[in-house]
């Protein structure tokens, strides 16, 4: 047994030291100051010439006297929060602002000052005892046996705290156990810190301190109540079977003994006896003092085997105890769970049959007062739809409910944000890719439809390409390479070998062989002409070039602290051998930035053994083969040195780069003809298996650390695990399909007057109404408006900050976000309702809800159909959230507005440009159809609907200028694919002779 520590005469001396400095300094002060200084405030200071006459050395004295009553006042209320902390024990005491130095010597001196009055406080107790307790009687055969001393077994403990299941709405937070267990919500990194990272009972780990899961053991401090104490090596799913339930509630005095029993320790995991060991504590340590006085007997070492015997007696007991509890509770707590769902069941359908019932009583009444059987007719329509909306309201309260849980439970999406986001070329890769089929898509959009949207890992993997895309990196990775190329040819030199690349928001360096001090400018050579360097602010700047490619090997191996590793597998000139747990995910990502990155012409990538389906997301660069002997002829037949290569590339005589990336290990004969192969041609080929003949060898480590030894690299690997792989697979599926969905019937407006904040999204971000808020908040409150604006249901604060953050964000920085948000806004504006979602008062309103009303009032009147479309339209004022800042508004990729606003404008756009077209009126066509392209720029339908407006108004300049405009438009755009067909014909209708003028351009 361990006894814990007595007050040494020092710490009684330091204690009563500290005592006297504070009484000296909180009393001896201010009577010293008044005795001889007087008051804080003089008389001189109270005449208000002294701010305008010569300031005297008196004066200067009651200023110096004033600035010691200051400190002194500092330091007194520094004593009263420190000694108010210590007392009531809310662990770390309230900061008082401008007093660091100051509070942190009150600190000590009430530290030290409470620790001579703890002391104090244990000896009283033992003073007042009458006598001590009387021994038990012994044997003479006792007295006489040898001295035994006995040590008690002791244990390593700890505490920990099991996270309930949530009541209702109400999930557990680290702020609310940081508060139930250490006395302070504040102290909830505390619990963050201990638990980060480690492998919970469900597999997951703590990641984000507002996400954990019902079921979760989290270690706890050493002075936490409230909690379960179970042993330092138990594992967390043995201890969530022990203790399923909430620990009971310690007393104060037990709170208060706990917090002083550890104060002592200090440390995070205490020794203390098991707990089969508490109850007989007292009768080992009498039997330990006997011990002490006599000699060894074989009487006491069979009371010791008897001890021990009863011991282990004691602890199966209490563990069959603990296991009858934990049963007890778990049938309880399913018994708990089935009433509720019964009463919930019962409580739901009394109030539809209340609904019911109350909309028949006030039909009955209706009938009673009509005087013709049709009245009452119309009366039970009433009352029947009526209970058919209380059923559907009822409905609709369960799905957001269940999407409330859902939503507020950890993001599945949060690997997909740390994978696809992670990697940032070739999500930047991805979505162009993905605008290409997206752009395509739009050619068969039909009238009243949407294209088709991804859902679920195929929408948080849309929204994790977003939020990681570097396309300025990317970029300045192409631009760079392509004008070092351009510069090279220019003097006749043959591009240096690149081995490796090093992407970093500052420079873009390449480690090339061999080394060279004459770098073409931009460039710099850096360490002895090894590395030329691109310093990021000059990289940026550069214009587009039409050089060729000269690297197109370049692909990313993985990150460091600085930045992203490139290496150029051409470069090798040999066999790259993969290998390791992970070789198919490490591929599978080499495969996916091959396909899709800029920094390459005519490319193409053979996989053998894996990737059948990526040859969907680029099929004119990926196609797949079963075996190593399907491709080999013809790459031996294909072979080039690697001088010639490179030089054709910068010389505009570039030949078709081919990779091949192999799942399957080779035999010992294509392992042998590979070897050949890649010393003479200039291509990459990374193989898995035993490869004795590989120049590098690419291993990837359990850990998802990558390491290629011959070139010193060791960096985080950049891998596409299976989920990954198919929610990219998902993602692109959803951009083939091309019959769409129909659009959702809007809500009908009641009022159109004018709100009192109008969230303008139809074109830059506007909120119009409140004060501006300065500048460096405005960004993140506009996006919270528009997303509270978008979803009119509410959304719980939670979701929220995941949508906000979707890297994680503090439960402090959220609700200090949302309230700041409420008081610019107005609370009556952003407020909370009852079920602790966040909604938008009344008077809070969008142009996009405006523009679907007006358009919604159109169908139903003919007669003012065109003003009611005209003034839709003339809402749109450029693109959707035009100006958003770059990494921001990731989450419209799993959201419905940005197809729903794009096929509402070009539709609104097309119906008034037929109606005027009916009318006669060709410019006003011309005019409804421009406003819609401001918004829905790339669908072709509004552009064929603008030729045709345009041909009727009978003027063939204006018609040649929209068929070049539209010309330039497709040949430029940075997602490519030209124009649609029937764009093509329909301006060979209109306008024969537009190729002619075409290849006239392009030949000048």
């Amino acid at each position: 047994m361990r006894i814990p520590a007595r007050r040494t005469p020092g710490d009684i001396l330091a204690g009563l030291g500290a005592l006297v400095v504070l009484v000296a300094l909180v009393g001896g002060v201010p009577f010293a100051l008044l005795t001889l200084a007087g008051p804080p405030i003089s008389p001189e200071l109270l005449d208000l010439d002294i701010l305008t006459s010569n300031v005297g050395t008196s004066t200067v004295v009651a200023i110096m006297v004033l600035l010691v009553w200051l400190a002194w006042l500092q330091l007194f209320v520094c004593v009263i929060v420190e000694v108010y902390g210590g007392i009531r024990r809310v662990g770390m005491p309230a900061r008082v602002p401008l007093s660091g130095a100051t509070q942190a010597l009150a600190n000590r001196l009430v530290s030290a000052v409470l620790l001579l009055f703890t002391a104090g406080a244990v000896a009283v107790p033992v003073a007042g005892l009458s006598a001590p307790p009387a021994r038990p009687p012994m044997t003479a055969v006792a007295y006489a046996a040898p001295v035994v001393v006995e040590e008690a077994t002791v244990y390593k403990a700890k505490k920990v705290y099991t996270v309930q299941p949530p009541h209702g709405r109400h999930h557990e937070s680290l702020w609310e156990i940081a508060e139930k267990c250490l006395g302070d919500g504040r102290r909830y990194p505390e619990i963050f810190r201990l638990n980060q990272y480690k492998e919970q009972p469900d597999g997951a780990r703590l990641r984000m301190a507002d996400l954990i899961r019902p079921g979760w053991v989290l270690d706890m401090p050493d002075d936490a109540i409230n909690v379960h104490i179970v042993p330092a090596g138990q594992p967390r799913e043995k201890t969530l079977e022990e203790h399923p339930g909430p620990p009971e509630r310690a007393s104060e005095g037990e709170a208060r003994s706990g917090e002083s029993g550890h104060g002592e320790t200090g440390a995070t995991t205490t020794e203390r006896p098991h707990p089969a060991e508490r109850a007989d504590r007292t009768d080992r340590t009498d039997r330990t003092d006997q011990a002490d006085q006599a000699d060894r007997t074989d009487q006491a070492e069979k009371a010791d085997r008897a001890e021990k015997a009863e011991r282990e007696k004691a602890e199966r007991a209490e563990k069959a105890e603990r296991a009858e509890k934990a049963e007890r509770a778990k049938a309880a707590e399913a018994a708990e769970k089935a009433e509720k769902a019964e009463k919930a069941e019962e409580a739901e359908a009394a109030e539809k049959a209340a609904a019911v019932k109350e909309a028949a009583e006030r039909a009955r009444e209706d009938e009673q007062g009509q005087e013709n059987r049709q009245a009452q007719g119309d009366a039970r329509a009433e009352a029947a739809e009526a209970g058919r909306q209380a059923e559907r309201a009822e409905a609709d309260r369960q799905a957001e409910r269940a999407e409330e849980e859902r939503q507020a439970e950890p993001s599945p999406g949060l690997d997909l944000v740390d994978y696809l986001g992670g990697a940032s070329l070739a999500a930047a890769g991805l979505l162009v890719a993905l605008g290409a089929r997206r752009r395509r898509q739009l050619w068969h959009r039909a009238f009243g439809h949407r294209l088709s949207r991804p859902r679920d890992d195929a929408a948080l993997a849309e929204v994790a390409l977003r939020l990681g895309a570097d396309a300025p990196g990317a970029r300045m990775l192409d631009t760079g390479l392509r004008l070092l190329g351009s510069a090279l040819a220019a003097q006749n030199r043959v591009p240096p070998t690149v081995y490796a690349a090093h992407l970093s928001p500052r420079t873009l360096d390449l480690w090339i062989h061999p080394p060279s001090p004459d770098a073409p400018e931009p460039w710099e050579a850096q360490d002895g002409g090894q590395v030329w360097r691109l310093a990021a602010h000059e990289g940026r700047l550069l214009q587009e070039q039409t050089g060729g490619a000269p690297y197109p090997g370049l692909v990313s191996l993985g990150t460091d602290g600085g930045g992203r590793v490139l290496v150029d597998l051409e470069a090798a000139h040999g066999l790259i051998n993969i290998r390791g747990p992970h070789t198919t995910a490490a591929l599978a990502a080499l495969a996916v930035e091959l396909a899709t990155n800029r920094w390459s012409d005519e490319m193409r990538v053979t996989l053998v053994g894996f990737g059948e389906e990526l040859t969907s997301i680029a099929p004119e660069r990926v196609r797949s083969v079963g075996s190593l002997s399907e491709v080999l002829p013809e790459l031996e037949e294909g072979a080039a040195p690697r001088q010639e290569v490179l030089t054709g590339r910068v010389n505009g005589q570039a030949r078709r780069a081919h990779y091949l990336l192999s799942a399957v290990a080779p035999t010992q004969e294509e392992a042998r003809r590979l070897a050949l192969l890649a010393r003479r041609d200039t291509a990459g080929f990374v193989v898995t298996g035993e490869v004795p003949h590989a120049t590098w060898t690419m291993e990837i480590t359990e850990e998802g650390r990558a390491r290629i030894p011959e070139l010193g690299f060791e960096v985080t690997a950049q891998l596409l695990p299976r989920r990954h792989y198919q929610a990219l697979l998902d993602l692109f599926g959803t951009a083939e399909r091309h019959e769409g969905e129909a659009m959702p019937e809007p809500e009908p407006l009641e009022e159109l007057h004018p709100p009192a904040v109008e969230i303008r999204l139809l074109g830059p971000i506007e909120v119009v109404g409140p004060e501006a808020m300065e500048e460096g908040r405005m960004e993140l409150a506009t996006e919270l408006l528009v997303y509270l604006a978008t979803h009119q249901g509410g959304v719980h604060p939670v979701v929220l900050g995941g949508v906000l953050w979707p890297r994680g964000v503090q439960a402090l920085v959220r609700d200090a976000t949302i309230a700041r948000v409420a008081r610019w806004l107005g609370e009556e504006h952003l407020r909370t309702d009852e079920a602790g979602r966040l909604r938008l008062g009344p008077e809070v309103r969008t142009d996009w809800t405006l523009f679907r009303e007006l358009v919604r009032r159109s169908h139903g009147d003919e007669s003012a159909r065109a003003v009611l479309l005209e003034k839709a339209l003339g809402l749109v004022r450029g693109p959707l959230l035009a100006g958003r800042p770059r990494g921001r508004y990731a989450w419209l990729a799993a959201d419905e507005l940005e197809y729903d606003v794009a096929a509402a404008v070009a539709d609104a756009a097309h119906r008034l440009c037929e109606i005027r077209l009916a009318h006669g009126e060709a410019d006003a066509a011309v005019a409804a159809v421009r406003a819609g392209l401001l918004l829905a720029a790339d669908d072709e339908g509004l552009w064929r609907d603008l030729l045709r407006a345009t041909h009727a108004t009978g003027d063939q300049v204006r018609l040649r200028a929209v068929v070049e405009g539209l010309t330039r438009r497709s040949s430029s755009h940075p997602y490519g694919g030209g124009m649609a067909p029937e764009t093509e014909a329909l301006i060979d209708e209109l306008l024969p002779s537009w190729r002619i003028h075409v290849v006239r351009e392009s030949s000048a």
